[in-house]
């Protein structure tokens, strides 16, 4: 389970607003990739809350009411669109929404704890925790407000293009995802430089 530890390793080191970082949506080939930083308490503590993909949708759900209704908790989340995701690359425009969404904090924090590998020319000093969605509370939390931000633009995007079922796989490239790619070709938010997509393996008629 996750702790405030490693948040408060870097306040006793002097750094005073400590952000925890986390995305959802690097794999998919349809959507955007979101990107949450989240600021806890110092004295937050939590039975619940842990790494979103180990958490059912329901309490997902709940959490991220929870976690953005309490007024000690700040937080911001930043959404890369799929034309971004094809001209700059994906890791490129994860780090870019990582940036982003740490920017977007108000105070800004002079310090943040990110899931995965460091990244480059990060606007403030970093430490990357591979797996810190079960390790650092304020990742989870991050880890949370991304993947629950993402699903509804993704349940909202299914009521546009229906044909596709963005609502049940979430962009993911799944045999029905697949499927309905061969039967429809690509819309406008799927992105054209991933995998099948890019290979042209389907044969795509004109785009929804």
């Amino acid at each position: 389970m996750p702790t405030i530890d490693h948040e408060n390793s870097l306040r006793a080191a002097g750094f005073r607003v400590v952000a925890g970082v986390d995305e959802a949506g690097r794999g998919p080939l349809a959507g955007p990739v979101c990107v949450a930083a989240v600021v806890l308490p110092e004295d937050f503590t939590h039975a619940e809350l842990n790494d979103s993909k180990q958490l059912s949708e329901a309490k997902r759900e709940l959490l991220y009411e929870e976690i953005t209704t309490d007024v000690r908790i700040r937080w911001h989340c930043v959404s890369i669109e799929p034309r971004e995701i094809d001209r700059i690359n994906i890791l490129q425009a994860t780090w870019k929404g990582m940036r982003r969404a740490v920017m977007g904090l108000q105070p800004a924090p002079d310090a943040a704890l990110i899931d995965g590998l460091p990244v480059k020319r990060f606007p403030v000093h970093h430490v990357a925790l591979v797996e810190g969605d079960s390790l650092s509370f304020s990742i989870a939390a991050a880890s949370i407000i991304a993947k629950v931000t993402r699903d509804r633009l993704m349940v909202k995007m299914a009521r546009r293009h229906p044909q596709y079922g963005f609502e049940s796989h979430k962009g993911y490239p799944t045999p029905a995802h697949l499927a309905a790619l061969r039967q429809h070709g690509p819309c406008r938010h799927h992105r054209m430089s991933f995998g099948p997509v890019a290979q042209r393996e389907f044969d795509f008629g004109p785009t929804p």
